[in-house]
């Protein structure tokens, strides 16, 4: 068994991280979703391998891969999926785009549910569609912010035009591993306005604590039938610089629109990081074991400090993801906080505004990093809110 040492830290100022050098060299970055730990051993020995074949011609799509997944959806989810139902796609953000694309025509309606990824918002618009909203539910549990669908919210968002549903699940930003009877309430509504469904998967991996992950394709056949399901080893395994996801399709006919709407314009997966994507999916797992165990006593550190250190901030207790989602407004009023702690802390965080309205004076922080910095991190936001009150 290796052992893999996450307390180790990489300074990559200075490097092609954008990470790291999006903001000035002072700045902590805590900010855009990847991690700062080196990827499994397998994977960057079959990257190496490839590489060192020194012939980067054009590729084919893994069929061994194809297997894998196919294999890994029946033990993980007791989900039966087919190999020709799998369509690979360079990224996952281009996967919504192309899904946006394919589904309905210029000028209908995406529905959605903020807070939530930005590319939610945008991906609709680039593709000429319309963006309806139904807000998530939130209240405390256990002094901790907590998200739930409002159906009523999303029966009263759905339009005459609406086609498309997209969801995130695990949810980005609010880190929710939604339950079996959350996902069947929210497929009722759409089979009930007949609305495709496009699921973003991307974070199924990525689980705190005891949580599982329930793909909204398993319910039942006929929630199949109208689901897309986009996944990616970027997120679980650390490789978003090498461009590999892929959609589960099972109805044959939205296959072939979304096959449609990508052609000609989406380029091919690239060889490298098809090679990382079958080394992750076959060989990753005792790594990512390990990554869990570390990300979960991360996520739970920081929930200490902030309790105990900045009670004036209230955050998620994410179910999944390695995200907080913090509320600001009660420390910072009508401030900007995601300008205040770049500012004044010297820590890149993400705007909440960016995730949609009810997103304004929240802060999302990415906690996937070694403790140490970790603790910087939390400890620079402390020093920031100290010494707003002193000026008070």
């Amino acid at each position: 068994m290796t052992t893999y040492n996450f307390d180790q830290t990489f300074d990559l100022r200075g490097t092609d991280s954008a990470k790291w050098n999006y903001f000035s060299a002072e700045t902590l970055p805590m900010w855009v979703a990847e991690m700062d730990f080196q990827s499994a051993n397998p994977i960057i020995d079959a990257v190496q391998k490839r590489v060192a074949r020194g012939l980067f011609g054009y590729g084919m799509e893994s069929d061994t891969l194809r297997e894998t997944l196919v294999e890994r959806m029946g033990r993980l989810y007791g989900w039966s999926i087919r190999k020709e139902e799998i369509v690979f796609l360079p990224g996952l953000v281009c996967g919504l785009n192309v899904v946006s694309r394919a589904i309905g025509a210029a000028g209908d309606g995406v529905l959605i549910q903020p807070p939530v990824y930005p590319p939610f918002l945008i991906a609709p618009l680039n593709q000429d569609r319309e963006v309806h909203e139904a807000p998530m539910a939130v209240s405390l549990h256990e002094g901790n912010l907590y998200y739930e669908t409002d159906t009523d919210a999303m029966e009263a968002a759905v339009r005459p035009n609406t086609q498309l549903y997209m969801m995130c699940n695990p949810h980005n930003p609010v880190g929710r591993a939604f339950r079996r009877e959350e996902l069947t309430a929210i497929a009722e509504v759409c089979e009930r306005h007949d609305l495709i469904i496009c699921s973003d998967e991307i974070h199924c991996d990525l689980l705190m604590g005891d949580s599982r992950h329930i793909p909204m394709a398993s319910l039942a056949p006929e929630v199949a039938n109208r689901t897309i399901t986009l996944m990616a080893p970027s997120k679980s395994f650390n490789v978003p610089g090498l461009g590999c996801a892929f959609a589960i399709i099972p109805n044959l006919e939205l296959r072939k629109q979304v096959t449609k709407a990508a052609t000609g314009i989406v380029p091919h997966v690239n060889i490298l990081g098809m090679v990382a994507a079958e080394a992750a999916y076959t060989h990753g797992d005792e790594w990512l074991v390990q990554t869990l165990a570390y990300l979960t006593a991360n996520r739970d550190f920081a929930l200490d400090f902030i309790r105990r250190e900045m009670p004036t901030l209230r955050t998620t207790n994410p179910e999944a993801t390695y995200l907080l989602w913090l509320d600001c407004r009660e420390a910072l009023g009508e401030a900007n906080p995601q300008k205040f702690f770049l500012e004044q802390a010297k820590l890149a965080v993400n705007d909440g505004a960016t995730f949609g309205n009810n997103g304004k004076g929240f802060i999302r922080v990415n906690y996937a990093c070694a403790r140490s910095t970790l603790e910087q991190g939390l400890q620079q936001m402390k020093a920031a809110l100290a010494g707003l009150a002193v000026s008070a």
